[in-house]
C-alpha cells in the first residue's frame, strides 16, 4: 500500500513557507517557480495549484501577506516607509503604499510608530483557516492518449464559449462537426487569480483530426496513463474550486504521485442547452504509473 502523501506533503509545504519567510526577512526577490516546486518535490505544472489547495491562498497572496506583516512590524518600530519597503523586497515606497491601500485600506505612513494600530492590522494578515468538505467520489482511470484540435484562448474564463464556437465553426466548414466526440479544456492558469488579459486556456474538440489544421488551430495530444477523475456539477467557473478540493482533500491521503503533465477538463454539457446548476464536467488529474 502506498504511503499517505499527507505525511510527506505537509513538511514540504512548511519548508517552502519557511523559505518564503526568510526571503521576506532578507528583502530578497522571489526565486523562480521551478526552485520552489523542486523544494516541495512537485512539478511546476502543479505547484501553484497544490500550494493553493494546501494553504487556502495563492503563492502571491502568501508572499504579500508575509511582506506586509514584516513591514507592519518595521513601521511600528519607527522605520520609514522607504526603509520598510526596501527591507521586505519592494522596489519603492510607492509600491509598498499601493499594496497597503489595496490590501489593508491604509497607507504605511499612517502606521509609522503606531504599534497598537499595526498590531491590530496584523490580525487581518493571518493565513486562511482550513476548510472542511463532504467526501469526494474519485475514480482512478486509465486513459489512452487521444488527439484533439485545440485553440489557445486568451481572456476572461466566461468568454471561453467564443473559442469553442470558433472550433465548431471550423469543424462545420470542413465537414467534421458530426465527428466531434468530446469538448476538452486544458487550463493554463487559474481564472480566480489572473486578470483576463493574462489568462490562457486551451479549448479543444475531440474528433478525427486531419493531417493539417489551419492556424491558429493546432493538433494536441491529451491524456495517456492513469488519472484521478472527479465530476463537478454546477457552473463551469467552479471547476477550480473543485480542483482545490481534489488536491487538498483526496490527493494527500491517496498515496499517489502527480505526473509532470497538465490536468484537463472533459465538458459533458452545453451551457446553451443545460441549466448552469446542472452542468457537468470531469476533472482529470494525471498520476504517475
Amino acid at each position: 500500500m502506498k504511503a499517505d502523501t499527507r505525511t510527506r506533503l505537509a513538511p514540504r509545504i512548511a519548508a517552502v513557507a519557511g523559505h518564503l519567510h526568510d526571503i521576506v526577512a532578507e528583502g530578497a526577490a522571489l526565486p523562480p517557480l521551478e526552485t520552489l516546486a523542486r523544494q516541495a518535490s512537485l512539478s511546476p505544472f502543479h505547484f501553484h495549484r497544490v500550494w493553493r489547495a494546501a494553504t487556502g491562498e495563492t503563492l502571491g497572496r502568501t508572499l504579500t501577506r508575509l511582506r506586509l506583516s514584516r513591514a507592519l512590524q518595521l513601521l511600528a518600530a519607527g522605520e520609514t516607509v522607504t526603509q520598510a519597503a526596501l527591507a521586505v523586497g519592494y522596489a519603492s515606497p510607492q509600491a509598498l503604499a499601493r499594496t497597503f491601500r489595496q490590501t489593508l485600506d491604509v497607507t504605511p505612513a499612517e502606521l509609522r510608530g503606531q504599534a497598537a494600530q499595526a498590531t491590530a492590522l496584523l490580525d487581518r494578515l493571518q493565513p486562511p483557516s482550513p476548510q472542511t468538505f463532504e467526501p469526494l467520489a474519485v475514480e482512478l482511470v486509465e486513459i489512452a492518449p487521444f488527439d484533439v484540435v485545440a485553440l489557445r484562448a486568451r481572456g476572461a474564463f466566461d468568454d471561453l464559449d467564443d473559442a469553442f464556437g470558433r472550433l465548431f465553426g471550423w469543424a462545420e466548414t470542413t465537414g467534421l462537426v458530426e465527428g466531434i466526440e468530446a469538448l476538452i479544456g486544458v487550463p493554463l492558469g487559474d481564472h480566480r487569480d489572473l486578470p483576463p488579459h493574462a489568462l490562457q486556456f486551451d479549448a479543444a474538440v475531440c474528433l478525427p483530426v486531419p493531417a493539417r489544421v489551419p492556424r491558429p488551430l493546432r493538433r494536441l495530444t491529451i491524456g495517456g496513463g492513469r488519472h484521478a477523475r472527479v465530476r463537478h456539477v454546477g457552473a463551469y467557473s467552479g471547476l477550480e474550486d473543485m480542483t482545490d478540493r481534489l488536491l487538498a482533500q483526496w490527493w494527500p491521503a491517496s498515496g499517489e504521485r502527480l505526473r509532470d503533465a497538465p490536468l484537463h477538463y472533459h465538458f459533458l454539457d452545453d451551457p446553451e442547452q443545460v441549466a448552469e446548476a446542472d452542468l457537468r464536467a470531469d476533472i482529470l488529474l494525471p498520476l504517475d504509473d
